[in-house]
């Protein structure tokens, strides 16, 4: 109880330095402050807890977690590209790796989603903690640990892979660009490269049985 008591008031102490750097909201907040003299740290904790409420029980929970889950980070993504700083690329970079990953798991167990209280919220805590700007963030977590094994190990494959699906698709944009004599006389090469090869392979193995 003592450690979660600890966790909760250094995550309040960066919190509060956080919503004291000058920006819109935080003028917001400060406005907040002085008319009704209440520190903007509570006001910022209340309504963090509304919006917890609100994802548990409100309507629209669905797309309000989506939208916290990706309008910060595209945001933050954007400054990034804009700075010459190479860290904060590498961070947003890990989290729509993350983010990715999460989607496409989520898209193949959406029928049992349905039976998971309180998904939304569960999400939304599960996405700011992906973002989360501390030395425990999810995303670094999940990559390191997880994703970046997985990919390493499976690389050769899946490089494989994507070049013939990109040979794939190259051959059929070109099949669509031809008229029908050039389709036909394509047909005619390929079935005589399959001919000829078919033919090879007969006397390379008639010649391994002699």
């Amino acid at each position: 109880m003592a450690a979660i008591n600890q966790k909760f008031e250094a995550f309040k102490a960066r919190l509060d330095k956080v919503l004291h750097e000058k920006n819109k909201v935080t003028d917001v907040l400060e406005i907040i402050e002085q008319k009704t003299g209440v520190r903007r740290l509570y006001v910022a904790l209340g309504f963090i807890a509304f919006i917890a409420l609100y994802l548990m029980i409100g309507f629209g929970a669905q797309f309000l977690c989506n939208f916290i889950g990706f309008i910060y980070p595209a945001y933050a993504s954007v400054k990034a590209i804009e700075s010459h700083e190479k860290d904060d690329d590498t961070k947003w970079l890990t989290y729509w790796v993350v983010y990715s990953v999460f989607s496409l798991v989520e898209f193949f167990s959406d029928i049992f989603l349905f039976w998971i209280p309180f998904y939304w919220f569960l999400k939304c805590v599960f996405l700011v903690w992906c973002f989360l700007p501390v030395s425990w963030n999810g995303s670094h977590i999940l990559y390191y640990r997880f994703i970046r094994p997985f990919i390493l190990r499976h690389q050769d494959r899946i490089d494989s892979a994507l070049h013939d699906a990109k040979e794939a698709v190259t051959e059929v944009f070109n099949l669509s660009t031809l008229n029908e004599k050039d389709i036909i006389s394509h047909a005619r090469d390929l079935a005589g490269e399959l001919a000829h090869n078919e033919a090879v392979n007969r006397i390379v193995n008639s010649a391994k049985t002699d």
